[in-house]
């Protein structure tokens, strides 16, 4: 994401880590943009506690803050779906690993498009739909889903055009973990926050025949004494185009992009 990053020409004045999580990413944003101001935004007040550590920033007193003059990074507890940011606020908002878990995945591109400024940029990765495939089909054998269902790239470029954004930019890699064995495998999932989410999971907890039929089937997979986890990587960036109009001052509407949330 970093990487990605060096190649875009940008020089916002603030920056939102949508979905910051622990702060792994603040100290490379601070680094691309040393002149900005950078929101770091996640629901979790405790993860929010770490990221400001990760930033570099000091933890003081709540007495003191108000003689302390203000960091570069301001750690906000908010959902980054429902931002508590002005209209064209932001020149540049990232996103790493996080918009999978957003309920609502289109509504939350509009309102970013919402509070990026005109020409803003927002880049993002995510869990693309191979991810976990191989504990997904194990649970297939033991009945019930137990995977997020994550969302093809080509559909989210869609969701990209449809909020007002242009030029999107999608592509993927697949990375695969192995493991001595799952136990390993489900240490890393909780230790990431990452825990079944799907509309359609049991609400109650797979007895343990479940669990010896899925542990078997995964079991199938082992080659050269590991045990395979796939993650597909989805990354996509795209701008905040310049609002078009006629000569009058006027918007203008393609004919084409009528009915379907093109951009206006």
């Amino acid at each position: 994401m970093l990487e990605r990053l060096e190649y875009m020409k940008l020089d916002p004045r603030i920056v939102i880590d949508a979905g910051c999580g622990t702060g792994h990413a603040l100290p490379g944003l601070l680094g691309r943009f040393p002149a900005a101001r950078l929101l770091a935004v996640d629901a979790a007040p405790a993860m929010l506690a770490q990221a400001r550590f990760a930033a570099g920033a000091r933890v003081v007193p709540d007495w003191m803050r108000r003689w302390l003059p203000a960091g570069p990074v301001q750690p906000v507890a908010a959902d980054f779906g429902r931002l508590p940011f002005a209209d064209s606020s932001t020149g540049c908002i990232w996103s790493n690993l996080a918009l999978h878990w957003a309920p609502d995945p289109p509504a939350t591109l509009a309102e970013w498009h919402r509070v990026l400024a005109t020409e803003g940029l927002v880049l993002f990765s995510m869990l693309g739909p191979d991810t976990l495939k191989e504990l997904r089909a194990a649970w297939g054998t033991a009945g019930g889903p137990h995977v997020h269902p994550f969302i093809d790239m080509h559909d989210v470029g869609d969701m990209l055009v449809h909020a007002g954004f242009a030029d999107p930019v999608m592509d993927m890699e697949t990375i695969t973990l192995t493991y001595r064995d799952l136990d390993g495998l489900f240490a890393d999932l909780r230790a990431t926050g990452s825990t079944n989410a799907h509309a359609a999971r049991s609400r109650g907890l797979a007895g343990k025949g479940a669990w010896r039929t899925m542990r078997a089937a995964y079991e199938a997979l082992r080659r050269d004494g590991t045990l395979p986890a796939t993650f597909e990587i989805v990354y996509g960036h795209a701008w905040k185009p310049q609002p078009r109009t006629g000569r009058d001052g006027h918007a203008v509407v393609r004919v084409e992009d009528i009915g379907r949330g093109g951009r206006r």
